[in-house]
């Protein structure tokens, strides 16, 4: 097999053919990239264009869809003549002239005749693939097919040997007389961004890693064990739990968010917020829990989250108040500076305060971090006064220190306690 397709008589460009490339692994890149294609067939003599999902395995490409539709019907026998397209739109080129306004783009044609998959065994597998294509795990997270659902299911296969792609990149191809015109010329670049998970109704489980456009580790909770506390990523699934454990006046008293009166209303403000911001790259959430019991006791948060100068803040921290001044706090803070400093790389942390909150102010400071000043009316309160926060701050150079401080801390309250 060689590293090009073969051009044929439809393949071949008839303008602009120095956008036209015959690459496999061109093709190849294009095709698993994009998550959808279209189809094009003919039925009763007449042209049919069909959205499709699509799996790429080795050099066939297998296009998904039901027994009952248009594609699958017109396949059954020796299969059906088809033309797949797949595009990847990358940028808008606007140019001087309309005449020259064009587009950056991905484009692979793919020609010839699909079979439908019979054999239950590569049916399977072309779905599990396909499963994996929108998340690399997904088949062995998710139910598969029954042997009825499989039945329901067309799978056509189509060899790829007509193949061609064709790409548009760079800037603007304005004429020379139209250069000295006073409109904008440029290109806008697109791409696809996957939004925040909307978690189902019901479902308690954190959005897996594998989704498309998951953030980085920086912004990936994951458990963190300790003898007083214990945190895990946070979910729906905690907003009960949670809500009991801070259903308290007291606790909500300088928290910069209206306290809720219901578990939805934590749900839907506290807990989506910090997974919305989680999904954007700005936060990362952890529920705080009971070792002993398993009981929801607080939450708290990595915020404003830069990984370009490595910073991150410790902030959104609520704990019941039945866990006041016992060693929750300082463990859950310990293990949470040592997953920024030494496992993260984080050159600095740092936390806000209100600064009438004092019992907070001097919790941070006990920390070792350093208070760095005010910032006066950083954010409305509840009550719609204006708040000037505290900012306190630890750099990586200080960690150390601060470190064995608190773990001689943490030692000292753990044999008062036993």
């Amino acid at each position: 097999m060689t590293d090009l397709y073969a051009p044929t008589p439809r393949t071949t460009a008839t303008r602009t053919r120095k956008r036209m490339h015959y690459e496999r692994e061109t093709a190849h890149a294009v095709l698993d990239e994009a998550f959808d294609c279209a189809v094009g067939f003919v039925v009763d003599g007449e042209p049919r264009v069909l959205p499709n999902l699509h799996v790429r395995i080795g050099e066939t490409l297998y296009l998904h869809g039901s027994t009952g539709a248009r594609l699958g019907l017109a396949a059954r026998g020796d299969g059906v003549p088809v033309c797949v397209t797949v595009t990847i739109l990358d940028g808008l080129v606007y140019a001087r002239s309309q005449f020259n306004h064009s587009a950056n783009y991905r484009s692979v044609v793919a020609l010839g005749r699909a079979r439908p998959v019979t054999d239950d065994a590569e049916k399977l597998r072309v779905l599990l693939a396909l499963a994996d294509k929108v998340g690399q795990g997904r088949s062995a997270d998710s139910r598969p097919p029954t042997r009825q659902e499989l039945a329901q299911t067309s799978v056509l296969a189509l060899p790829l040997a007509e193949v061609s792609v064709r790409v548009r990149s760079g800037g603007v191809g304005d004429d020379p007389e139209d250069l000295a015109l006073p409109h904008w010329a440029g290109v806008l670049p697109l791409r696809t961004v996957a939004g925040p998970p909307e978690t189902d109704q019901g479902v308690a489980a954190a959005p897996p890693t594998y989704l498309p456009g998951h953030p980085s580790e920086w912004q990936t909770p994951v458990v963190l064990e300790g003898r007083h506390v214990r945190l895990e990523p946070l979910t729906p699934g905690h907003a009960v739990g949670l809500f009991e454990a801070l259903d308290d006046e007291e606790v909500w008293r300088h928290i910069p968010f209206p306290r809720p009166r219901t578990p939805e209303e934590l749900l839907t403000g506290d807990i989506l917020g910090v997974l919305r911001g989680q999904w954007l790259g700005q936060r990362s959430g952890w529920a705080q829990i009971d070792p002993a019991t398993g009981a929801v006791i607080g939450m708290t948060t990595y915020h404003d989250i830069d990984t370009n100068l490595r910073s991150l803040g410790i902030g959104h921290t609520m704990v019941g108040r039945k866990w006041w001044r016992t060693g929750v706090n300082t463990e859950a803070k310990l293990m949470l500076l040592e997953r920024a400093f030494d496992v993260l790389g984080a050159e600095r942390v740092f936390w806000y305060t209100d600064v009438r909150n004092e019992r907070s102010q001097q919790a941070i400071a006990r920390l070792g971090a350093s208070r760095d000043g005010v910032i006066r009316r950083q954010r409305r309160r509840p009550d719609g006064s204006w708040r000037d926060t505290v900012l306190f701050a630890m750099t990586a150079d200080e960690w150390p220190a601060a470190a064995q401080r608190l773990r001689d801390r943490l030692s000292r309250s753990t044999t008062e306690r036993g």
